[in-house]
């Protein structure tokens, strides 16, 4: 949330070790999103209602500038995970710019689950106002069932849960972490969470527990029924829309005042042992802050860095109109290339070498359909149209490398389907490592032959944006040998159709404050 000039992240952090356990509310302050002062941790187990735990939760922003944070509190430790049930907490001085004490009233809990599954009750939203009432949804399951149960308030205290669901499906398993939130119909503007109007549709999202990524749908919000209703365009379960097809989980959304956006914030977890995260002492990560916005579609959302980010760029290097033969690679000299901003537009002059896509990849689970071609299809398997893009972190032997790249499929008639991959499997020697093949497709016309990719390479992080931000795969990598001076950057093309970079702009970055 934004107040008083600085923006507040709260995450859950165990305060004991890089293990999950002992969760309380950590707590950081900045002026831009990118720089941080971490603060102490802002809600901690002190009550009956919060005694085993305070889980994720919201903060809404009331009236006469009045923050207040509605969290999980866990009674029990029984039924495993916990006895769940929604606790608020209010600052204690309202003029302290950093918030650094909060009061957790005694009349809470103010949440109870009554006929509810009492071990998956958890993460309730950020509230919005309609019709005199404030609103929230809270996640939940029910025999396989993801839901998420509304609740109704005059004043923010006595809670009333609504007489149906707000949005539910089967066969989907828990909905953690949901989030519900308006976007406008036209331009790049955020709306605050209470907005209503014509041009505006709705985005619902939730966190998966079974398969650990985070769908959306995109439809519309209906106020006589009080319920969500994804559009016929959108796919409601595990083959959905996803925010990013790689490490990104938990993620929640905001609307920044100032400067009228709509932030989305995801957090990463780790590609090593638990071993390695106790001796490297930390584990899990948030990833870039994310403006979001709806596509001119209509029927997906646009992601990007916030513009912040561009301030720790430093030294530059500029391409352009270079040829990449099939077989060959180009490497991008003169930047850090571990702390690294990549910016690149592709050309291709013909379509007409991209290769069949294959029928029988039909087989393949429709939530995975896209990760198991490139599992199949990676970057060392020749092509037509691809595979070409960059090879980050590479060494100097490419013995260790993670490769972003694209590849294009020809399907009936003259349609044609774009595959973007990040590739884990060849990026560390360390055989303990979690080194997955992530991929998802790009919804766009290719009647101008291009193709561009930005990636933010930062040591362990490879955050790749395809095409303005239509399709977004976050991959968490160890190399052993591709580490600082020792890593390299390349762009490479391992498809018969010769590609062009148009431009390249690349960028070494500066590391963020942390004070």
């Amino acid at each position: 949330m934004y107040y008083k000039g600085f923006y507040h992240l709260f995450y859950q952090y165990n305060p004991k070790g890089a293990v999950w356990g002992n969760i309380v509310w950590g707590h950081s302050v900045s002026k831009d999103m990118i720089n941080w002062v971490p603060l102490e941790p802002a809600i901690v187990p002190s009550k009956p209602f919060d005694k085993y735990g305070c889980w994720s939760g919201s903060a809404t922003i009331l009236p006469g500038d009045k923050p207040v944070i509605i969290y999980t509190g866990i009674i029990n430790e029984k039924p495993e995970p916990g006895h769940q049930a929604q606790s608020y907490a209010i600052p204690a001085n309202y003029s302290d710019p950093y918030l650094r004490k909060w009061i957790k009233p005694d009349n809470n809990p103010i949440i109870k689950p009554i006929h509810e599954n009492v071990s998956s009750f958890r993460d309730p939203t950020t509230a919005w106002f309609n019709n005199g009432h404030w609103n929230l949804i809270v996640g939940s399951k029910n025999n396989g069932r993801g839901i998420t149960y509304l609740y109704r308030s005059r004043y923010f205290i006595k809670w009333t849960k609504a007489k149906h669901p707000f949005h539910t499906k089967k066969d989907v398993g828990m909905w953690e972490c949901p989030d519900f939130y308006p976007i406008s119909s036209q331009g790049t503007n955020g709306l605050d969470t209470s907005t209503l109007a014509d041009n505006v549709k709705y985005v619902f999202k939730a966190s998966l527990d079974i398969t650990r990524f985070d769908y959306y749908t995109i439809g519309s919000y209906n106020l006589v029924k009080d319920k969500y209703v994804p559009d016929n365009t959108s796919v409601d379960g595990w083959a959905g829309l996803r925010y990013d097809y790689g490490n990104f989980y938990a993620s929640k959304t905001f609307f920044d005042p100032i400067k009228k956006r709509r932030i989305l914030w995801g957090w990463a977890n780790e590609s090593s042992t638990r071993s390695e995260d106790i001796a490297k002492g930390w584990a899990g990560i948030q990833l870039i802050p994310r403006k979001v916005w709806l596509d001119p579609s209509g029927h997906n959302l646009l992601q990007w860095p916030i513009n912040e980010l561009e301030r720790l760029r430093d030294q530059k290097i500029e391409l352009s109109n270079v040829k990449i033969n099939k077989g060959n690679t180009v490497e991008v000299k003169g930047i850090n290339v571990v702390q690294a901003d990549v910016d690149v537009t592709f050309t291709f002059s013909s379509l007409a070498k991209a290769e069949l896509y294959d029928k029988k990849w039909e087989n393949f689970p429709p939530e995975d359909l896209a990760k198991s071609i490139c599992g199949i299809k990676g970057a060392t398997v020749q092509g037509g149209l691809g595979p070409f893009g960059l090879l980050t972190l590479a060494s100097s032997k490419l013995e260790e490398y993670t490769p972003v790249f694209f590849r294009i499929f020809k399907t009936t008639g003259i349609k044609h389907k774009v595959l973007f991959c990040s590739d884990a499997s060849p990026s560390s020697i360390n055989k303990n490592e979690y080194k997955p093949s992530f991929g998802g497709f790009v919804d766009v016309d290719l009647t101008t032959k291009k193709l561009s990719l930005r990636s933010l390479i930062d040591h362990s992080v490879v955050e790749s944006f395809a095409e303005g931000g239509k399709t977004v795969i976050s991959s968490r990598v160890y190399p052993t040998l591709a580490i600082n001076e020792n890593a390299h950057l390349h762009l490479f093309n391992n498809g018969s159709e010769i590609v062009m970079i148009e431009r390249l702009n690349a960028w070494s970055m500066k590391t963020a404050h942390i004070n």
